[in-house]
């Protein structure tokens, strides 16, 4: 066999091993990770760790579920984490109001922020990062004029019981992570909207020829992130009893893109990866978990994050020109 033989052979063979690695690396990734921390962190197997580590990472896994329907049109949402920070504070002024009402104000806050960006980015034409980023800065500084001269604390005894309370024996927090990754795996898979919102990945411009309602899809796609991103700063909220506008949600969008990139949904759109996106999220915590267990700086886990992040991209790209 001559050596342009034995290339043309194994160029097939490369471009499968970088499609199964994308699709699945993820998953094995998160089982060697698993095994050695079974083998090798003291006190690592038990129900107790096993919460704590679930717990640590739903608040990620709502928002990346949001960013991955945004990626999977080929967008980006980097004011997550300040849509999480402002739903949060909404519920502070709100506590003596009738229940339900501050859950209903603080979801309808992610509403609008998804309707500012969707409106941005489908009629104005603005790409996807720089809309976004300005609800980023704008977001969070909101979030802190609210709760000035308040009382942070969360009052509403509705709002505590999303996590203080069980349902089945599950914790709450991770029963409000679980319900909206099914929604979302329904919608995607299930419905008309995610197939539309995977064809605007995929080529926005024959969908738009083809009739297919872009813009109205688009909004629909950042409402949906901004929604996620509300639930999780609700969740977050009702963690920890308070509205803690500095830090709820800080990096979270850098979270998020990392555990849906890593997840096998590719940046250039056109396909959603639920069940690797949770994957992703569930990764990315063991990760930082087992950095801290073994007496790691928080720093070096962020700096582990990056590369990462670097290495799913370039599986991504080297899958595409091949």
């Amino acid at each position: 066999m001559t050596a342009t033989t034995a290339s043309r052979v194994s160029a097939p063979n490369r471009a499968q091993a970088l499609r199964w690695i994308q699709s699945n690396g993820v998953y094995v990734a998160l089982a060697l990770l698993i095994a050695y921390n079974v083998f090798f962190t003291p006190r690592y197997v038990s129900l107790a760790n096993l919460n704590v580590q679930l717990t640590a990472t739903s608040r990620i896994l709502i928002v990346a579920l949001g960013m991955a329907l945004v990626i999977g049109t080929e967008g980006i949402d980097l004011s997550v984490g300040a849509v999480m920070a402002l739903a949060g504070a909404v519920l502070v002024p709100l506590s003596s109001a009738p229940p339900l009402l501050g859950l209903f104000v603080a979801l309808l806050v992610g509403v609008l922020a998804g309707l500012l960006n969707g409106g941005l980015v489908a009629y104005v034409g603005v790409q996807p990062i720089v809309a976004t980023l300005a609800l980023l800065v704008a977001g969070r500084g909101l979030a802190q004029v609210l709760v000035t001269n308040q009382n942070p604390s969360i009052q509403s005894d509705v709002v505590l019981k999303i996590t203080a309370g069980s349902v089945l024996g599950v914790d709450g927090i991770l029963v409000a992570a679980v319900v909206p990754a099914l929604l979302v795996f329904f919608l995607v898979r299930r419905t008309i909207f995610g197939r539309r919102l995977v064809a605007i990945g995929d080529n926005p411009r024959a969908s738009y020829l083809s009739g297919m309602p872009v813009r109205r899809t688009l909004i629909l796609v950042y409402v949906a992130s901004g929604l996620l991103a509300a639930w999780a700063g609700i969740v977050d909220a009702s963690y920890i009893t308070a509205a803690d506008t500095r830090s709820s949600g800080i990096n979270y969008e850098l979270f998020a893109i990392t555990a849906v990139v890593v997840g096998g949904t590719p940046l250039t759109g056109g396909q959603v990866r639920v069940l690797g996106t949770i994957a992703g999220a569930v990764l990315m915590g063991l990760i930082r978990s087992t950095l801290l267990f073994h007496s790691v700086s928080d720093s070096v886990s962020q700096v582990a994050t990056a590369i990462i992040i670097i290495i799913a991209v370039y599986v991504q790209r080297k899958r595409e020109r091949t």
